[in-house]
Parts: structure tokens; C-alpha cells; sequence
């Protein structure tokens, strides 16, 4: 890489979001890491380089590596080596790849795309975060060229920004179509008051809202322990008197969840018959899943199969797992090569890239939208007595209105 490059309760006393969710969260929802007001780049209509088929595409990788910061450095050499692995898998198509280091700074991240521009890239991959990916946005726009980022923010989606990360807003779509499915409607929606939860919030109401659900109340806490306890009467008594069906939470298994979910149990809410529905992977913790008050809850993930089928041939290649990031690198690459196999010297552009029948990716089916977000298919999960069940499984295709 170019230097460019009785009852069971929650451990309370383990709980201080600071550290954990740093190392846990913070990375894989990078995208809510900085403000969402930021100007979305505008490259004008069909924007994206055109190719010659029969030459080599030209494609710059920038990763979060280059800072002394570890956590990055690991996420860096996962996305370059899964995009490694992804370009080993295509047929017909020779892909160039150069990594750049951005050590996470967006300054950084501008000045490497645009050396990446003038050492020939056609398309960039990366970076990870939201204001690095807006930044690298604003710089190549010039040159026509777009941008496949590797955050999930859609605030700075748009223009010649593409997120590839799995967005609430996808998730809340998944899980309030399979919710419907089973008869729920009415939701009550509780977030932590921190960016994540704010965002989080927003998506999951649009998305009850777009099915034709009803929002029967907004609840909040201070994302701390003391916060928790302090809310909990107030949010229980409020849900108990909405008549919600069910209970949207943003908060994760390894922040305040276990806690909230202990505490509202406490309060009288019938988990059992309001049960909890998360935008957050459950799995990420075993222990959760023994809660009783997580019983009954719902929440996505990744098709697991393939997910399964990723890090084994990633482990296999490496001798170490991949980062739970490093897929969509591997998914960057299968995008651009799926498109340059087709001998179109428009696969690059905008058109092509957000093209219906989306794409096959390491964990999943996904395709891209012309407002620079993504939809991806997912796993409806659900805990039943203690473990993880899979009651929906991904769709394996798009249909003409979505899945």
C-alpha cells in the first residue's frame, strides 16, 4: 500500500458507551460520526468516466490507514485485501488497483483522490468516512468522475457520491415490511439522544410512514447508564399507553440495549407481546440473546450463508477474518466489474451503475439508487428462546417495486 496511500440481568457495571461503542459501533456506523448538513456534491446528470473494454479500469482504492491509530489500520488492510479478493474472482475483467491512506482526515482524503485522478483512477473506492467520502466527492467531481464510498450516511449521498454501507434506512424498510407481514403496524420508536439515534430515528418513522404504519409516540435517553434509569418509567408508561405493537429501538447490544430492554421489562412492558424491533446487529453479542427481555425481538442482517461463505474463503486467502466492514470493498470491486464485464463503455457512469437488477455482493444481493444510496437484501431475525432464528431469509432478487 503507497503511503498515499434468579433473573438474568444486563452487567451494569460493564456499561460505559464511551469505550465500547468507540470500538464497537462507532466503526460500523462510521457514517454518523460527523454532522449530516453537510452540501451533497452535485456532478450534473449521467456523471462517471467512460472505459474502454478491452483496457485495464482504473480504480483507487482510499482506506482509513496511514494514522497511529490501530483500529484503522485493520479496517484499512481488510478493505484493501477483501478488494484484492474480489478482483481475483472476476472473469473477462482486469481491474488496476492502488490503495491510498487517508488516516481518516478529509483534507488527506481530497488530496489523495486527486492524486489518484492524475495517476489515471476512473472510479474511487472509499473512502470510509462521511466527511472524507464528501470531501473526495467535491474534489473529483470535477474530473467526471464518481465516488463509491464506503459509509452509510445518505446525507452526503448524491451528486457523484455513492454509500455503499448498509443504511438505516434500508434496514428500517426490511424490518417494517416484515413486520406488516405479521400484522404490525403501530410502532413506537425509542433512540439514544446521539447522532446515530437521531439519524436512526428519522429512517425508521419515514419508513413506518411510507408503508402507511402509524408512529404512536418518539421517546429519548441520554446515551449513559444514569440516563437509562432515569427515562425508563416514562418511556414505559408511554408505550403502554400508546397502543403500539411494537417498540423501534436504535441503540446496540454492545451500548445501552441491554440495558434499555432489562429496564422497560422492569417498568411493565410486555416485551412478549410488544416486542423490540432494532436497526443494530444483535448478533454482535451472544450474551443478548439470553435476555429475557430481548425474547421475541426482531432485528436484520446480512444474508448469512454468504456472509458465512465471505469470511471462510476470506480466512482461507488471509489466514485471518476480515473486518465486518471489509465486504463492502469486496462489493465495490464485484459492481465494477459485473458492469466493465459487459463491453459498455458507459459501465462507469451513473446509469449503469444504479442499473435495476443491482448486483451480487459478498453478503448479499444489492444494487445502487440514483440518489446515491443503496438497497441491500437482509435476513429478518428473530430471538427465540435464546437464540437467533432466521424467520424471513434475504431475497435472492429485485423485483420491478423493490424485492
Amino acid at each position: 500500500m503507497s503511503a498515499r496511500l434468579p433473573r438474568v440481568r444486563p452487567n451494569l457495571r460493564a456499561f460505559d458507551p464511551r469505550p465500547t461503542a468507540a470500538r464497537v459501533f462507532a466503526f460500523a456506523a462510521l457514517a454518523f460520526l460527523v454532522a449530516c448538513d453537510l452540501p451533497v456534491t452535485s456532478a450534473g446528470g449521467n456523471s462517471g468516466q467512460m472505459i474502454n473494454p478491452n483496457a485495464q479500469i482504473q480504480v483507487a482504492l482510499l482506506v482509513p490507514g496511514g494514522s497511529s491509530e490501530a483500529e484503522a489500520s485493520r479496517i484499512a488492510a481488510s478493505l484493501e485485501n477483501a478488494a484484492r479478493m474480489a478482483i481475483a474472482d472476476l472473469s473477462g475483467v482486469e481491474i488496476n488497483l492502488r490503495a491510498y491512506n487517508t488516516a481518516r482526515d478529509p483534507g488527506l482524503a481530497s488530496q489523495m483522490a486527486a492524486t489518484a485522478v492524475a495517476e489515471g483512477a476512473q472510479i474511487i473506492l472509499g473512502p470510509l468516512d462521511a466527511a472524507s467520502a464528501n470531501a473526495v466527492g467535491a474534489a473529483v467531481a470535477p474530473a467526471n468522475i464518481n465516488v463509491l464510498a464506503f459509509s452509510n450516511n445518505t446525507a452526503i449521498a448524491g451528486g457523484n457520491v455513492f454509500v455503499l454501507g448498509n443504511t438505516f434506512g434500508n434496514i428500517s424498510d426490511r424490518l417494517v415490511s416484515y413486520a406488516a407481514s405479521q400484522g404490525i403496524s403501530n410502532f413506537m420508536i425509542v433512540h439514544q439522544e446521539d447522532l446515530a439515534g437521531v439519524v436512526g430515528r428519522d429512517s425508521i418513522a419515514t419508513s413506518i410512514r411510507a408503508a402507511g404504519g402509524t408512529v404512536s409516540g418518539i421517546e429519548s435517553y441520554p446515551f449513559n447508564q444514569a440516563g437509562i434509569f432515569a427515562r425508563a418509567s416514562t418511556i414505559a408508561a408511554a408505550t403502554n399507553a400508546s397502543g403500539a405493537q411494537a417498540i423501534f429501538v436504535t441503540d446496540n447490544v454492545a451500548g445501552g440495549l441491554p440495558i434499555l430492554a432489562t429496564s422497560l421489562s422492569d417498568q411493565g412492558v410486555s416485551l412478549s407481546n410488544t416486542p423490540l424491533i432494532g436497526i443494530t446487529r444483535w448478533d454482535a453479542s451472544p450474551q443478548a440473546a439470553a435476555l429475557p427481555a430481548m425474547q421475541s425481538g426482531m432485528f436484520t442482517m446480512t444474508d448469512t450463508g454468504r456472509e458465512a461463505a465471505f469470511r471462510d474463503r476470506y480466512i482461507a486467502t488471509y489466514g485471518a477474518p476480515p473486518h465486518p466492514l471489509a465486504s463492502i470493498a469486496y462489493d465495490g470491486i464485484a459492481a465494477i466489474g459485473a458492469l466493465a464485464a459487459t463491453g459498455d463503455r458507459n459501465a462507469l457512469t451513473t446509469a449503469s451503475l444504479t442499473r435495476a437488477s443491482g448486483f451480487a455482493g459478498a453478503t448479499g444481493i444489492f444494487r445502487l439508487r440514483p440518489d446515491g444510496s443503496n438497497q441491500r437484501a437482509l435476513d429478518v431475525a428473530r430471538i427465540v428462546n435464546n437464540q437467533i432464528a432466521i424467520v424471513d431469509p434475504a431475497p435472492q432478487s429485485f423485483g420491478r417495486g423493490g424485492f
